[in-house]
Parts: structure tokens; sequence; C-alpha cells
């Protein structure tokens, strides 16, 4: 979906700058409030490990909330005891590194190639993380959750209701 002149000014203060390397807006509300951005895989001459990136505020801060409760090592201690929410994790990951592949052009991937970075892109798995074990942060799980399918987004869902929260910014 592409950014309105009105969608970027609104991103810019959900995230307090101009964006680096947004490619389009990935999810927004009814009204059009923009929750997920999709990112470009380079950025400024870099790899962008970072598909999906969660700017709403509102989501924002309800996650934080309940990272800060302990939630992720919860989380990832049911992942190492449940091996079909780890399988389905494992599936995550992998969607992940197929769409981030998906959203280059051919141009950039042969920049990641001449970059060296190809190996990176096929490892790197949900915003980065090499250890497909680990969740390290909920709002990336949470925007791929709302851009694809992340049983840790859906389970936030069911647990928490966060799809219920009303998105203001």
């Amino acid at each position: 979906m592409s950014v309105t002149p009105q969608q970027r000014q609104m991103i810019c203060e959900q995230i307090g700058r101009e964006p680096h390397g947004l490619r389009d807006i990935a999810y927004a509300t009814d009204n059009g409030i923009p929750v997920v951005l999709r990112m470009a895989p380079i950025v400024q001459n870099k790899p962008f490990p970072t598909l999906y990136w969660l700017c709403s505020k509102d989501l924002h801060k309800a996650i934080s909330r309940l990272e800060a409760s302990g939630l992720v090592k919860q989380l990832e201690q049911r992942l190492q005891e449940d091996p079909d929410f780890m399988a389905a994790y494992q599936g995550n990951q992998q969607a992940y590194v197929a769409a981030r592949w998906a959203n280059c052009t051919a141009e950039e991937k042969q920049q990641l190639q001449s970059l060296g970075f190809s190996d990176l892109f096929d490892s790197y798995g949900i915003g980065g993380l090499r250890d497909w074990q680990q969740i390290r942060c909920l709002h990336m799980q949470y925007a791929q959750h709302l851009c694809d399918q992340n049983v840790i987004g859906q389970w936030l869902d069911d647990e928490y209701q966060l799809h219920k929260l009303v998105i203001t910014i």
C-alpha cells in the first residue's frame, strides 16, 4: 500500500524521525493509520534485516509492557518445551526469510550478493535473529503476525487481545 503525505507525516510522528528505507505500508488500520511498515532490504548501503517494522505507538507501548513483565523468557521456555509451538515458529522464520527475499528487486538481490550479504539474508530470521530458537523482541513477532502469519503474534492476540486495541497513533 503506497504512503500518502498524511501517512508519512504520521509515521514521522510515530517513530520520531523521517523513516529511512521505507518501501510501503504493510498493514494499516481501516482508517489508514500506519501500523506496520515494509522496509527496503538495503538502507544507506547496508543490509537492513527488518522487513516488517511495527510503527504504531499504541501497539508498541502495549507490547513493551508485556516484554517488561518477562514474557519473552516465558515464551522462549515454551518454545523449548512445546515441539509443535517450536515447529510453527521455525516455519515462521523460514517464511520471513522467503518474504524478505521476495521484497527485493533484482537489483537489490545483486547488490546484496556483491556486498557479501546473501548468506546473512538466508540465515537471519525475524528482525535479524540468527538463533531461530530465540524471540528477543515481541514487536517484530507481532508485526509479522499482522502481515503474514506468526505463532507468537497469534498467541499474543489469543492471550492479550492485542487485535482489539484501539489504534490512534
